[in-house]
């Protein structure tokens, strides 16, 4: 099943896998994500794992349940100016009411940054 997702298709970047517990997200780099520097702007990196840890969780929570992002911690650790970022988001515990993720931003086999993020747990229920 295909998701309707209006933001993904605003930045361009695309889910490519998601099951139980992991989620992967991948963006070829274009001119319109670079920041003044000629480089990948972080807030694309962010918005990559922050998408792949919600696939991640959502993948894992049972019908009627939602989530949101409490916080994210990213760290960055080399520049990207062109090729395909791949995120790979694992869920790393799973509460009843909040759940721990953790992604992987990588370019050619090499890290460009780790994200950690908290979510929170929703019910439509209430």
């Amino acid at each position: 099943m295909t998701l309707k997702h209006p933001f993904a298709d605003l930045v361009g970047f695309s889910i490519t896998e998601r099951s139980d517990k992991q989620c992967v997200t991948e963006l070829t780099l274009e001119e319109k994500h670079l920041n003044p520097n000629g480089v990948v702007h972080g807030g694309v990196l962010y918005t990559l794992a922050d998408t792949g840890m919600g696939g991640a969780l959502m993948a894992a929570l049972p019908e009627g349940h939602y989530c949101a992002t409490i916080e994210i911690k990213i760290a960055y650790f080399r520049p990207a100016k062109e090729g395909v970022v791949r995120c790979v988001t694992e869920l790393v515990h799973l509460g009843r009411r909040t759940a721990s993720l953790e992604s992987r931003l990588e370019l050619e086999g090499k890290t460009l940054a780790r994200a950690y993020g908290t979510f929170m747990i929703l019910s439509h229920e209430g």
